[in-house]
């Protein structure tokens, strides 16, 4: 159509519809299928993946598989190995550290907030964390750490903190095991949790600050110092 000399080409401006190869939730079941054996050890540091092995076991095409482990690769879970397909990445300290360090600050703004706000943990996450922590189940161990931070998380009100803690939780997990295995270590742990809770109650943010700061600061370093060991020893071992 033309007007005053101007020329107007009409289009359809409607935008392409955007395509889908592969169901998102499917992708997402194989991600977290994979997270969950990487977070547990079940796939052990090293270990190589290749797409038509996890294909036939998750009985799925090559293609959701391969969107999975981009992602896992992406988030640092798997990384390129040598040759063909990927391989679980290898326990560094250093990066363990820096995660601790995250986690140590969004921990200590999760519990200023609660403090102020007059919350209070549920006391049957406490009972539920002590009973756990006298049985050997280190995996149910581990989620008894997780459900009393996750506490601390919602009863700050934002939850922002909690998202953005997620995915660093899946690193510290590869490795709280090890700590855990100490009787000791498993008794302060839920001492120190019932501190956090007790100042969160009373509404005293800055000792419910100070206490989880320490306490992120000696579990970073309860766990490191076993991660370096674990990974000298293994050193050792493969040079004998």
């Amino acid at each position: 159509m033309c007007i005053l000399n101007l020329c107007i080409l009409y289009t359809d401006m409607s935008p392409p519809p955007l395509q889908l190869t592969t169901a998102p939730d499917l992708v997402e079941q194989i991600y977290a299928r994979l997270l969950d054996a990487i977070s547990e050890g079940t796939l052990a540091p090293g270990e190589r993946l290749t797409q038509d092995d996890l294909a036939q076991r998750f009985a799925v095409s090559r293609q959701p598989v391969l969107q999975a482990l981009r992602l896992l690769k992406k988030d640092g879970f798997v990384e390129d190995a040598p040759g063909r397909g990927v391989q679980v990445t290898q326990l560094d300290v250093n990066w363990i550290a820096q995660v601790y360090q995250v986690r140590g600050s969004l921990d200590a703004l999760a519990v200023r907030l609660a403090a102020e706000r007059g919350a209070k943990i549920d006391p049957e996450v406490m009972r539920q964390g002590r009973e756990v922590h006298q049985t050997r189940d280190v995996q149910a161990m581990i989620q008894a750490d997780l459900a009393f931070h996750r506490a601390i998380y919602q009863a700050s009100g934002n939850p922002l903190i909690a998202q953005s803690i997620e995915l660093h939780w899946h690193h510290l997990k590869r490795v709280m095991g090890a700590v855990l295995q100490s009787s000791h270590q498993r008794q302060t742990v839920w001492d120190a949790h019932e501190a956090i809770a007790q100042a969160i109650a009373t509404g005293d943010a800055d000792e419910a600050v100070s206490l989880v700061q320490e306490h992120a600061h000696e579990a970073s370093v309860q766990l490191t110092a076993r991660l370096s060991e674990q990974i000298q020893h293994l050193k050792t071992g493969a040079q004998a």
